[in-house]
């Protein structure tokens, strides 16, 4: 059983789950094109989410930075601005 800091998600669900990008294929997309890096670094759609990553997402000209505050399962569309934070 993972404690609530050990929870992890793959990257592209995380993404559409916190709502950052609106699908999962959309998602995938963006990581196998390597527009999606994890702590500086990129990183594909399996790669492992956690809480305090932080996320940088490069859509067209215009860079997202965020840091994960939480990994849940689902989320509604209230809940998934809480996890996480802009940078």
């Amino acid at each position: 059983m993972w404690t609530e800091d050990r929870k992890r998600m793959r990257l592209d669900k995380y993404l559409k789950v916190s709502r950052i990008i609106k699908r999962r294929t959309v998602a995938n997309e963006a990581c196998d094109s390597g527009r999606v890096m994890i702590n500086d670094r990129p990183a594909k759609a399996s790669a492992e989410v956690k809480k305090g990553d932080i996320i940088t997402v490069s859509f067209g000209n215009k860079d997202v930075k965020v840091e994960v505050l939480e990994v849940q399962e689902s989320a509604k569309k209230e809940e998934a601005k809480e996890l996480f934070r802009y940078l």
